[in-house]
This record gives structure tokens, sequence and C-alpha cells, in this order.
């Protein structure tokens, strides 16, 4: 680069936000004789006036990353009632207890833990354990809240929710060249594992209600689609989620097409009418896309440092 062709002014500092990354956090609620237990992974990154600390290494608005996780474990005795919530507390807290944090991110990832199933009857009700539990399923529930100021923004979801359907699923029509191999098939494996958040309009909701369904539609809608390509499944899944959930705005997809090959037993004279596959964990398809209310407006802020479609 030429002297000529080289920017000048003044450098300063743009966008920043800082603080404490994946706090693991679990809480044991004993009131009953029949214990829950919340597990939970949590992010607090705060914004505001934070330009001396970098231009010149004052400390005095620097809330420590260590007293951001301390609050994560204080917040958490006094109760987790859902991931969304809990962010909400976090981040009214940091703004009302330090003037010069106007706002911030907090994500939070919650994994599911189940009563252990026992046919035994000492701390046992309704068949199941009261106090020993087994990691649920595949998935990770998450949540991100950002605030901005008085302003509260809340993305819900999940990630690596795994499903699969052993047939009702097709593949054809797609253009080919001389680098395509790939079948077409009327009857094939389809699987993939769901990443999915969605944008609420209102802070004031029953999240557990509200994710609780989300998940169930999202699963009923793909078990139902006679799926002719991941695109459309996507889309219905999408579709299905709004037209039962108006407080929903909008709703983005990451699904990778995990793949299923059909063994081919005809170098042993073997026939295999779709009964033995080879799984292939990569490469991989991946399908990303937003499913949202025609018209509807939408709210970066909200998806401010979420990464991608998901």
């Amino acid at each position: 680069m030429t002297a000529t062709s080289q920017q000048t002014g003044t450098v300063v500092l743009g966008e920043n936000q800082y603080g404490k990354a994946e706090v693991r956090v679990m809480k044991v609620d004993r009131d009953q004789p029949r214990h829950r237990i919340t597990e939970l992974s949590v992010t607090s990154q705060l914004r505001g006036d934070f330009a001396a600390a970098h231009t010149e290494g004052d400390q005095g608005r620097v809330v420590p990353t260590d007293t951001q996780k301390n609050t994560v474990f204080a917040l958490a005795k006094d109760g987790i009632t859902s991931p969304e919530d809990f962010a909400i507390r976090l981040s009214e807290h940091f703004t009302s207890s330090f003037d010069w944090v106007a706002g911030g991110r907090w994500e939070v990832k919650e994994y599911a833990w189940a009563h252990i199933p026992s046919s035994l009857t000492t701390n046992v009700a309704d068949g199941e354990h009261d106090h020993a539990f087994v990691k649920g399923g595949t998935e990770t529930r998450t949540a991100v809240v950002q605030r901005d100021g008085d302003e509260v923004f809340v993305v819900a979801g999940l990630e690596d929710l795994r499903v699969l359907k052993s047939t009702g699923s097709e593949f054809h029509g797609f253009p080919r060249d001389r680098f395509t191999t790939l079948q077409e098939t009327t009857d094939r494996i389809l699987a993939t594992s769901v990443t999915a958040r969605w944008r609420y309009t209102s802070a004031d909701l029953d999240f557990n209600a509200v994710y609780a369904d989300v998940r169930r539609v999202l699963l009923e809608t793909f078990a139902d689609v006679h799926s002719l390509a991941l695109q459309q499944t996507l889309f219905q899944m999408g579709k299905a989620a709004l037209e039962a959930h108006p407080e929903i705005a909008e709703i983005r997809f990451s699904m990778p097409n995990l793949h299923h090959f059909l063994v081919d037993f005809t170098p042993f004279g073997m026939e295999n009418p779709g009964e033995v596959f080879y799984v292939a964990d990569r490469p991989y398809g991946k399908i990303e896309a937003e499913v949202r209310r025609e018209g509807a407006a939408g709210e970066p802020r909200a998806w401010d440092t979420v990464a991608g479609f998901c």
C-alpha cells in the first residue's frame, strides 16, 4: 500500500462487550421428596461505558468477570424457573446495580436430566426414582437475552435435536452434470440434528410452556410431512411453529442432512431391500433458513452476536 492510499484519522474504540463465559451451575430443588435438578451453562457479557478500560487500562468501571460468575451462582440459589427468566433476571441485576452498564448479552443453555425409571418401591413415585437421574435426550435448550437500556430481546431455541425417519422421504428431480453420482430415490432415510432459534415478541410469557409446545410442534411436523427435500421439511416445521404461536416473530434453522447410504450387497450375491445402511458422519449437507411472517418488522438487535442462522 502506498503512502497516498493509506487511511488516515483518529483510531477509536468500536463496539465491545465482556464477561464470564460458560459458567456451569446446577440447582437442586429439595423442598419436596421428589427432587428437581436444573443444569445450566451461563455466559454473561456486559455492554456500556468501558472505554477507559481499553484505552487507558483504567479498571474503575470493570465489573470483574469473577463477580459475574458469583452472581450467576447467587441468583441460582433463589431458583431457576426457565433459562429465559434466569437470563432476564441477570440482565436486570447488572443494569440496575451499575449505572454505566447500559445493557448486555446473557446466553443460557439447559441440559436435560430425567428421573431414572424404577420398578422398586423405595424412594420411587409413579415408576420413577425421586432423587436419581439419567442424562436426558441429545438436545440442549438455549436462550439468549439481550438488553439495550429498558428494552429486552429474547431468543429461545434448541440444538442437537436428533431426529430420523426410516421412510416417507424422497429426493429426485435435481440437475445433473458430469460430476453428479448421486442416484435419485423415492424412499430414503431422512435424518438431521435440528438447531432452531426463535424470537419472542414479548418477555412476559410462560417460557417453559411455550418451549415445550414448540418442541412438540417441530417433532410432530418432522414426522408427519412426506418430505421431498430437507428444505421442504424445514419450512413446514417453521410454518407450523409460527401458526401455533403468534408470540413468535420468526424462527431460524440450521439442519445438517445426516446421510445414510444403502450398503451394496451385490458383490456378495445378496439383496438389501432398504435394511442395512452405512452411516456417514461427514461430509454432510447443511440446510439453513429463516421462516418469518410476511411483512413483519425485524429486530436486528435481538439477533446481534447470534452467529449465522443459529
